[in-house]
């Protein structure tokens, strides 16, 4: 959701037919079930009491004009402050999430912004993910909607720790924005650099302004299948089932690529007021524009396939480290004992290991085999985190230098308990740009 340098190429882009298919629409729908071969690991259908706030446990609310730490006007210029009052966030008791705008007698814009708690929302390699939600857009058009500019979206799960002050390196999939009152969509990956960059930040990899009949005044669905059992991988776009939109892994080198996918991500959901986006299709708000008029939100689903090798590890086996699922700045190289190690190891790389078991008795410790030819005063941390890279870690070892690149030694660290199958990430943390770890192998110990 960030400001478009340039006015998207709109009028042959809303002619194109296939994104206009209208569902017969009703206030409210059940989650759908698992596209074949995926399951559901997340879902929201609003059944709340009326006039009730959010679960929770299921989602945060954003307040204010920014994260914490972050750019100011959440980095898209919008006017708005977000936040957790049921004036602007509620369920209806029709089985509806509202988020409405609302302009109090001063001018001042207040609005709603929630995050699903989660941050873990992933393809897995060699498989699927699909975030999905039944929406109906503000139903407003004309000059009273000049400013309006909902949203469904993800951003990659390091944003969260950061303010995102990272973007758009950490990956942003756009699902559904609309700007002043549109009958249209906007998809985008947003990635690499800002200003400019391999994604042309900031306006992104975009679908420009696609039609989309009926969308203010009935729901529709809004969904992203991010597919990495293809080659080359597929960012996938749906409105009412229909494809519209489809960005290849060429699209941009492996690295960007990697960095903007190869994580888990959380959603959101806003209604923001002002800002780039809107300025570039004739601005707004203006006096003219109209207060509370809401965005309504069926229910959000996230849907996931298993990996597409099928391999359970057992966290008690040895992990060769250039083994990993997903990574980033990492390279390979033939290593002294055998195989091969992962080498150039930095401040902020990773390594992501699918589907590993630790099974029901626990786990005491964990070993990392590791080299570094770092010079003096180079060190850092080697972390072993669950699930999503944003968690704090369950066990980590401080490194300097070990004597050179191959000079292998076996450093054990302590862990929290640890049972069942998870996402395990290796992460490494150093206060420091330059290299300072290779990797041969971790194992975990009972």
């Amino acid at each position: 959701m960030r400001i478009p340098r340039r006015i998207l190429a709109v009028a042959s882009a809303l002619l194109v037919a296939g994104a206009s298919a209208t569902f017969a629409a009703r206030a409210e729908a059940a989650v759908p079930p698992a596209p074949t071969g995926m399951t559901l690991t997340f879902s929201d259908d609003f059944t709340g009491t009326a006039g009730t706030g959010l679960n929770r446990s299921n989602w945060l609310y954003s307040t204010g004009t920014g994260y914490p730490g972050g750019a100011a006007n959440w980095g898209t210029g919008e006017i708005e402050t977000m936040t957790d009052s049921t004036a602007n966030v509620y369920q209806d008791g029709g089985g509806n999430l509202v988020i409405k705008p609302i302009r109090d007698a001063a001018g001042n814009w207040t609005s709603g912004r929630v995050e699903t708690q989660r941050t873990d929302f992933a393809a897995p390699a060699g498989g699927k993910m699909r975030i999905e939600s039944r929406i109906q857009q503000p139903n407003v058009t004309g000059a009273a909607a000049a400013g309006y500019w909902p949203a469904f979206w993800a951003l990659g799960d390091a944003a969260r720790p950061v303010g995102a002050t990272n973007w758009p390196s950490i990956g942003e999939l756009d699902i559904l924005e609309n700007v002043n009152g549109r009958s249209s969509v906007f998809a985008a990956l947003h990635c690499g650099t800002n200003p400019g960059g391999p994604c042309n930040e900031t306006t992104g990899l975009t679908s420009g302004e696609r039609a989309c009949s009926g969308c203010l005044g009935s729901f529709h669905t809004y969904a992203i299948e991010y597919d990495r059992s293809v080659s080359p991988e597929q960012l996938r776009w749906y409105l009412d089932g229909v494809n519209y939109f489809t960005l290849s892994s060429t699209a941009v080198d492996a690295t960007t690529w990697n960095n903007a996918t190869h994580h888990g991500f959380f959603v959101i959901l806003n209604v923001a007021m002002g800002g780039g986006f809107p300025a570039a299709f004739g601005g707004g708000p203006t006096a003219a524009t109209q207060s509370g008029v809401p965005m309504l939100v069926d229910y959000v689903a996230v849907y996931q396939s298993a990996t597409g090798t099928g391999t359970t590890r057992s966290a008690y086996d040895r992990i060769e480290a250039e083994s990993y699922n997903s990574s980033a700045g990492i390279q390979v190289e033939t290593c002294s004992e055998g195989g091969q190690n992962v080498s150039y190891v930095a401040n902020g790389d990773w390594l992501q290991f699918n589907d590993v078991d630790f099974g029901t008795g626990g786990v005491k410790d964990f070993v990392g085999r590791v080299a570094s030819g770092a010079t003096t005063g180079i060190s850092g941390l080697v972390e072993v985190r669950l699930d999503s890279r944003s968690n704090a870690p369950i066990g980590a070892f401080a490194l300097a230098g070990t004597g050179g690149w191959q000079t292998w030694q076996s450093i054990p660290a302590n862990v929290t308990a640890v049972t069942g199958k998870h996402t395990v990430y290796l992460t490494f943390t150093s206060g420091q740009s330059a290299d300072f770890v290779n990797v041969n192998w971790i194992q975990f110990r009972r």
